[in-house]
């Protein structure tokens, strides 16, 4: 048996490899991250979220993802600004996927859009809006859900954990 991740595993079963790390810039702020491999960035959809269940040290944490449409996200690329397949860039941002209203993992369903050029989703839940920059409830400041940080390496989608 491996330590594997389960998600290494699914993607290693579908015949597909996971990204040869060599060479890459490394931003000292993230460090201290673990980055879990998800998916090839082109599986994602524009403007559409998606669920994934990873491991932080061993406990599981759900976080929802977004592509967002090619030039949005208030001028910050995230994922290193990887090509998009008319060459231009690309948004990817995450977020954690429990509603903190409802106790639901549902905000990777939720609709996409903008506040104020803000990058948001609106909970299909209660319909509580949050940032997607920052997590904070643009509805109830109080209130916030994770950000984690994304990177694109030879096309596939890492999420950064504590």
């Amino acid at each position: 048996m491996t330590a594997e991740s389960p998600v290494t595993v699914r993607l290693l079963r579908d015949g597909v490899q996971p990204p040869d790390m060599r060479g890459e810039t490394i931003n000292p702020a993230l460090v201290d991250r673990r980055w879990e491999t998800v998916c090839l960035l082109d599986r994602l959809l524009p403007e559409r979220g998606a669920a994934a269940l990873l491991s932080a040290g061993g406990e599981p944490v759900q976080v929802a993802l977004f592509r967002m449409a090619d030039g949005t996200g208030g001028g910050e690329v995230k994922g290193g600004g990887p090509e998009g397949q008319e060459g231009g860039r690309v948004t990817v941002m995450a977020i954690g996927n429990v509603d903190p209203f409802s106790g639901a993992a549902v905000l990777s369903r939720g609709i996409v859009g903008d506040r104020g050029g803000v990058p948001t989703v609106a909970s299909p839940v209660y319909k509580q809006v949050f940032s997607l920059l920052t997590g904070e409830c643009l509805d109830d400041p109080a209130v916030r859900v994770p950000v984690y940080p994304v990177r694109v390496a030879d096309g596939w989608l890492q999420v950064g954990l504590p």
